[in-house]
């Protein structure tokens, strides 16, 4: 990847607006479990108490069915533990409503899947597009972010293009598009370099670490131990609970 892009990741957040007063910038987990129900009842996460400071970049590590995602749903106010507190920037994530929870999904948080999750019937900019027509952002302010975001990004020439006519690190780098077009405060990423080659691989990595650099708090599961010491900090799962740190 060439500086001139890794340079233009920066520069898009160095002056990004911070937190809102009333959220402290500290994700915190303290005696968290979750058991999902059924026949057998499946216990997903044991007693995990963790916290993640503002603009910490941390990789959750362990074999498959170890938490990670369970862990990541639930920061990312996807899912609620079963037992113990999670605080989300300072706030009472038990005691948020639904339609608190939702707007903070919308304006504080941004996804980066495996799959991508691009809708193949829209162009890359109506993908990235698509956030900010949730939040209710006027047309004319979407086409200067869409843009704006395409172009740091280095994906301006395929605004156009449908997903398919992609490639696997094209279209990762658009769902990180998608994911930053809202200035989020937090970034979640579940294997986001699993479907990828190591060139491609390595750039989401590069782009993860800038964010981190300017102050977003990301968060990413990985099953590469190379991937993973790019982070600030490792913390490894197994069988539900914090197995390791670094």
């Amino acid at each position: 990847m060439s500086a001139l892009f890794q340079t233009n990741v920066a520069t898009l957040f160095a002056r990004r607006p911070r937190p809102a007063p009333a959220l402290d910038g500290v994700l915190r987990l303290d005696g968290v479990s979750r058991i999902y129900p059924g026949a057998v009842p499946k216990l997903a996460l044991d007693n995990v108490s963790l916290e993640i400071r503002p603009g910490e970049f941390v990789a959750l590590t362990g074999p498959s069915g170890c938490g990670k995602s369970t862990l990541l749903n639930i920061l990312g106010l996807l899912d609620s533990p079963t037992e113990g507190r999670f605080r989300f920037f300072g706030a009472e994530a038990a005691g948020l409503r639904e339609k608190e929870l939702t707007r903070l999904r919308r304006e504080r948080i941004g996804f980066v899947f495996q799959s991508f999750n691009l809708i193949d019937e829209l162009t890359v900019a109506e993908n990235v597009e698509t956030p900010l027509i949730y939040r209710g952002v006027p047309a004319a302010e979407r086409v200067v972010q869409v843009g704006t975001m395409l172009e740091r990004l280095g994906l301006a020439g395929l605004a156009r293009h449908r997903p398919a006519q992609l490639s696997g690190g094209q279209q990762q780098r658009v769902a990180i598009a998608r994911a930053l077009v809202g200035r989020p405060t937090l970034v979640l990423a579940d294997e986001p370099t699993g479907n990828l080659d190591q060139d491609a691989g390595a750039q989401v990595m590069a782009v993860l670490a800038e964010l981190a650099a300017t102050g977003i708090t990301v968060v990413m599961a990985t099953h590469s131990p190379a991937h993973a010491a790019r982070a600030d900090r490792v913390v490894a799962l197994l069988d539900g609970r914090i197995d390791g740190r670094r």
